[in-house]
């Protein structure tokens, strides 16, 4: 009786009227229904001894509700369908700090046989979007990468039993919704950028029988009302992921899903919880700009764009290709006072600095293999610098230039050093104060080099108060891609080089302009390089570098964080008038990137009008691009809608101020007088 006294206790718990409200979001378990929403969404579910089941999804902005047609819980791992058991829910608020605004967690665990699981919901305020995380531990023999099925394989259809297809990867998300009129995107990426100069690929389908695609996100629109939603999968770019089934998601007429979770059962551990990929549902109605808006209201809500601590112009001088040889005390003074003259605000001592010797070494064979059997590896070289690094940043404090450094984790073992990486990390910061580290050399082989990676970062943000920026770079080795480690900084995104002439402005700008449709472009730093050197290895090709303004260079770079790759004492007198440009863009930089910048215009091509629109209600900015195109006024579309007047001020370039009325597609007539320049405007709607 004692037993069932308890049980019937746990249940009454359970299915009492539970709630949390709080301004801007609220959670609540009522008899068998748990309500997740805002202002903007609401997620019904069904309780279901806690492997929920969604019942309808509701867009509360355009008052309009989808029923969810699904009998299956929302997430599936197991082969043979299993009672949960032991089911609790809670909810929380986790309040403001450096990292993020106030969200509302909604928590939820359950057992299935000797496997605990643990969804975790997470809402922001006036945010179209809810976030789906998802932790294991225990035991399982559950389904993780599955079998492949191809349709190939499958007989031809000719009764509704042929039309039937198994579930064969794990879940972590899914809808099925009314109607077969779905229109999908799905969205794919990909890092590697040292070898990888394409870095978005769209796929636009009608959904059919069962079809599976890549990629991190899936828009999917109803054609008949319009309505739509997407999943975002926070995980590595698909081609990298660990454990993946070979796709992202699935469709079949009004059914979706979310696939692959990013471990597999080896992973899972007794008694602690391990965390799969997130996954993040969110609507919108009507056109692009909607869904796409949608998508980024979410995205700035994961790490807070603060000024101070996050908008930079960087220089790092391993542009040059001279690698370790210079850096030293002298040079590095010297290139303070340079980056000071040209209005730059971060200095970044690349690899050189330390007494370890890395593989990349132009001076010494080095290793990244067992750096903690040097204990001084992570201290400044005292040949080099034999005052420490207090000279350097004494000398940034005085002209007002932040001091930044390389840093590469010791990644053999899966990281199994972190603990001490992090502390070498917090001594740099504690010493010299210095906050911004590039993260190189990453690899992330496995679901513990993740786990313990995250532990490095985790402890020295909690260590710092969240002062500390990490720079991710993204060009070589299995990372974290561009939809996961979003919280702790930015993405070094690509090395170019003039030596090898794989840098063409105009790639650069590609590479930015796809990316930034579906990527916070403020979260990116992306490159210019010295335009003088190795200008006789271009030949007479149109496109080369030594073509271009310095000042158009730099332009091209300020949708983004700009990067300036290359040694100051090593340019040329006539590039520090690069002040005129960068000293403006610095005053705007922040309120640029605060709105929601997306691409206009024709794709780069060396030859296209194109360029960047931040729009923050009813104003925001342009950035216009003449490449090298023989007409000197051109219609841009834009984001605006048809008929609206408005009024362009010019900021930098070579713009003169204008009022223009839209046409369709937003389009704004342009004109930039000479081929390869720019214009930066403001602009303000005023009809």
């Amino acid at each position: 009786m004692k037993h069932l006294f308890t049980l019937l206790l746990a249940i009454l718990t359970i299915f009492a009227a539970s709630a949390l409200t709080c301004p801007g979001y609220y959670s609540y378990l009522r008899n068998d229904t748990l309500i997740i929403g805002n202002n903007r969404i609401e997620r019904k579910f069904l309780w279901n001894g806690g492997n929920v089941i969604t019942v309808t999804l509701s867009d509360k902005q355009n008052n309009h509700t989808w029923n969810n047609t699904a009998t299956e819980p929302d997430f599936f791992i197991m082969k043979e369908p299993v009672n949960s058991g032991n089911a609790t829910w809670e909810a929380r608020e986790i309040p403001e700090n450096e990292i993020h605004p106030a969200y509302l967690e909604s928590e939820i665990t359950y057992t299935l046989n000797a496997l605990q699981i643990k969804r975790i919901y997470r809402i922001y305020a006036d945010c179209p979007a809810i976030v789906t995380e998802t932790h294991l531990k225990g035991y399982t023999n559950a389904l993780f990468t599955g079998e492949n099925e191809n349709n190939a394989d499958l007989k031809n259809i000719e009764s509704t039993k042929d039309m039937q297809n198994r579930q064969l990867t794990p879940v972590l998300d899914r809808l099925s919704l009314p109607g077969k009129h779905w229109k999908i995107k799905a969205v794919e990426f990909f890092d590697v950028t040292d070898r990888n100069n394409t870095l978005v690929f769209e796929y636009d389908a009608l959904s059919y029988r069962k079809n599976f695609h890549k990629g991190n996100i899936l828009f999917v629109r109803n054609e008949e009302n319009e309505k739509g939603f997407f999943f975002l999968k926070e995980a590595p770019c698909s081609s990298v992921q660990l454990s993946s089934p070979g796709y992202d998601f699935t469709s079949e007429f009004g059914t979706f899903t979310v696939n692959g979770l990013g471990i597999d059962g080896n992973d899972i551990i007794q008694n602690d919880w391990v965390k799969t990929h997130s996954s993040v549902l969110g609507i919108y109605e009507g056109n692009e700009l909607n869904r796409l808006t949608a998508l980024r209201n979410y995205q700035k809500n994961i790490r807070k764009l603060m000024p101070e601590r996050d908008e930079m112009v960087m220089m790092n001088t391993w542009g040059d290709r001279g690698q370790d040889t210079k850096v030293n005390e002298a040079f590095c003074l010297k290139e303070v006072e340079r980056a000071a003259k040209m209005g730059i605000t971060h200095f970044q001592i690349d690899d050189g600095w330390q007494v370890g010797k890395s593989p990349n070494s132009a001076l010494a064979n080095g290793s990244f293999k067992n750096i903690w059997s040097n204990p001084d590896y992570w201290k400044p070289d005292k040949k080099k610098y034999p005052r420490g690094l207090h000279p350097v940043v004494e000398k940034g404090e005085k002209l007002g230039v932040e001091i930044c450094l390389w840093f590469n984790p010791s990644i053999q073992d899966n990281f199994a050093d972190w603990e001490k990486d992090a502390q070498a990390i917090l001594d740099l910061y504690n010493e010299y104060g210095i906050r911004t580290f590039k993260i190189d050399g990453l690899s992330l082989p496995t679901k513990q080099a993740e786990i313990n990676l995250r532990k490095l970062f985790d402890t020295v943000l909690e260590k710092t108060d969240n002062a500390v920026v990490f720079n991710l770079d993204a060009t070589a080795g299995r990372r974290a891609g561009y939809h996961s480690f979003n919280e702790y900084g930015n993405i070094f995104l690509e090395n170019r080089y003039t030596d090898w002439q794989n840098y063409y402005p105009y790639w650069t700008l590609r590479n930015l302009w796809q990316l930034s449709k579906y990527i916070p472009a403020e979260k990116l730093q992306i490159e210019f390089l010295n335009k003088w050197r190795n200008n006789d290895k271009y030949g007479n090709d149109p496109f080369a570098p030594q073509n271009y303004a310095f000042s158009y260079l730099f332009a091209i770079t300020m949708a983004a964080q700009p990067l300036a790759w290359f040694e100051g004492s090593n340019l040329p007198e006539e590039a520090l008038d690069i002040k005129n440009s960068i000293v403006p863009y610095k005053k705007i930089q922040h309120e640029f990137h605060s709105g929601t910048i997306l691409p206009i215009g024709e794709e780069p091509s060396g030859k296209a009008w194109t360029g960047f629109q931040s729009i923050d209600g009813d104003k925001g900015y342009f950035i216009f691009y003449r490449e090298n195109n023989p007409e000197e006024h051109a219609y841009v579309n834009t984001w605006l809608p048809e008929g609206i007047r408005i009024s362009c001020t010019p900021i930098l370039g070579s713009g003169t101020p204008f009022t223009a009325t839209t046409g369709k597609q937003g389009s704004i007539k342009v004109k930039l007088k000479d081929k390869n320049t720019f214009a930066l405007y403001r602009y303000t709607i005023i009809d």
